[in-house]
């Protein structure tokens, strides 16, 4: 596990194209994840102790968000050949232990990974309604695999102003998780 931290937000970077298969066996592209007042794209694993310490919190802001509009799909891009707990089979198990209610994709290539920048997981992209970056950082502080929970997380608060003003807060702590498992 290398602890790796996102980059700084490229504010108004637009959306990349994907069409990668779910766990339900559909495929999907961005035009079917798009919500119309915001869209959260996040590069998750089933095995980073970073994800699972954040995940149940995480589908309930999830939950929250979609009634204001804004959907969300998870992308899982890590080398399952080196990483078999992120194999597909586990992907549909960890996504149904906690009730996933948006796409988990399977990034099989990694390419879309590599178009989006991703870095590590979890790795959260925040778009307005025109699909323009307005966030790229954390969930929510983390201390030793535990979160620091203070009110409504940054990943929800910054998701609400984005859905009523579509700008992101111009102050952003990047997201910092286990670094992605390239092929090599």
């Amino acid at each position: 596990m290398v602890l790796t931290k996102t980059p700084i937000c490229n504010f108004k970077e637009k959306a990349t194209e994907f069409n990668l298969k779910g766990v339900d066996n559909k495929f999907y592209k961005l035009e079917n994840c798009v919500g119309n007042r915001g869209t959260i794209i996040m590069f998750i694993c089933n095995h980073c102790p970073y994800v699972k310490a954040i995940i149940k919190d995480l589908v309930e802001d999830i939950n929250e968000l979609k009634k204001s509009g804004i959907q969300t799909v998870a992308i899982m891009s890590n080398d399952v050949k080196n990483y078999p707990e992120d194999s597909f089979d586990n992907m549909l198990t960890f996504s149904k232990i906690n009730k996933f209610n948006f796409p988990y994709l399977f990034d099989e290539t990694q390419i879309v990974a590599k178009r989006y920048g991703a870095v590590c997981t979890p790795d959260f992209f925040g778009y307005n309604k025109n699909l323009e970056l307005q966030y790229r950082g954390r969930f929510r502080e983390l201390k030793e695999l535990v979160q620091i929970k203070n009110g409504n997380s940054d990943l929800k608060l910054a998701m609400e102003m984005i859905s009523k003003t579509q700008n992101g807060p111009k102050d952003q702590i990047p997201s910092m998780g286990c670094n992605i498992k390239w092929i090599k």
